[in-house]
């Protein structure tokens, strides 16, 4: 890439606090915060987290026009500001899918765009494909899938070739004769009775992911990560979600792709993402070929990276018909 290149990267709109905000009361004992940033009467649009169970920070409402969107953020079941903390009882992808039409009917919207990055973007095209008639665009970033092999890649065998002390660390937590599973395994570890049983395997469970997201180390990112809320909150719930398969038939959302035709959308992957690698996002390219597929050549897999910052601001600022300077 180009010096010059580089130098015209689109950065992150200042930092925005909500117009409103509130807890919305959904049943199943849960109740989810949401917040709408931005100008009211601007341009819909709802942002999906990561994780699962990954949460909204006030750095994520920075990828949107504050002038031109009102965008709706919101923590999904079990995690950041909702509760029950950590909940992972009725917490399934078909109830966060319900969950997105009950926040767009709160917010009065009839149409929206639908913006997500990691889960985030498996959890978009969940609810795009249910609800096509509702969503205007997408934008996506870090593609997963929920596929066995996207799985096995982290969990089994891949990204453990890349970052082997790590792996040492993460598998070095179950003992040897449970390895052959290590997601049943810290499952019972994070189910436990035991809180410090709890809080330990969610830590290292945090920590490996964590490093697998990083293109460069990241000390304070990995301090975030593993600090004991957090770390809780994503180990519970994602690995709640990979035990059961995200409640998705074997490549369904590949198959779906074809109710996403006439959808416009933008997919932004880091070339060296090792945590959701490019392979996932070439295929779902094959099965919607409008999308417009923009692979960062020194993007790694956080929204925050240089490259990966400049494609999602300049999705959003043209989805909002404003022509990037």
């Amino acid at each position: 890439m180009s010096i010059a290149a580089t130098a015209s990267r689109r950065k992150l709109y200042p930092p925005v606090e909500p117009f409103a905000s509130g807890m919305l009361e959904i049943g199943d004992g849960h109740s989810i915060y949401w917040e709408r940033c931005g100008t009211p009467g601007g341009k819909p649009a709802v942002f999906l987290h990561g994780g699962p169970g990954g949460g909204c920070s006030a750095k994520q409402r920075q990828q949107f026009d504050p002038a031109l969107y009102d965008v709706l953020l919101f923590d999904q079941r079990g995690c950041g500001r909702s509760t029950p903390f950590a909940g992972l009882e009725a917490n399934t992808t078909w109830h966060l899918v319900a969950d997105i039409e009950a926040l767009r009917e709160l917010a009065g919207h009839e149409r929206w765009m639908v913006f997500g990055g990691s889960w985030g973007s498996t959890l978009s095209l969940a609810y795009a494909q249910t609800h096509p008639e509702r969503v205007t665009e997408l934008v996506l970033r870090g593609i997963f899938l929920a596929s066995q092999k996207e799985a096995d890649w982290l969990y089994k065998y891949g990204a453990s070739e890349l970052y082997p002390e790590a792996w040492s660390e993460f598998a070095g937590h179950i003992p040897a004769d449970e390895r052959h599973d290590l997601v049943a395994a810290y499952h019972k570890r994070l189910t436990s009775d035991d809180q410090s049983v709890r809080l330990a395997a969610a830590k290292v469970w945090s920590m490996w992911e964590g490093v697998t997201v990083t293109l460069l180390p990241d000390p304070d990112m990995l301090a975030d990560f593993t600090a004991d809320d957090h770390a809780v909150a994503v180990a519970r719930i994602e690995n709640h979600y990979f035990s059961h398969d995200c409640w998705l038939e074997p490549d369904q959302l590949l198959k779906g792709a074809t109710r996403l035709r006439g959808i416009p959308g933008v997919i932004v992957q880091g070339r060296h993402d090792c945590c959701t690698p490019p392979a996932a996002a070439w295929a779902l390219k094959q099965a919607w070929p409008e999308v417009e597929l923009q692979i960062v050549p020194d993007g790694g897999h956080l929204f925050t990276e240089p490259g990966i910052t400049d494609g999602l601001v300049r999705a959003t600022d043209r989805f909002a018909g404003k022509t990037a300077a």
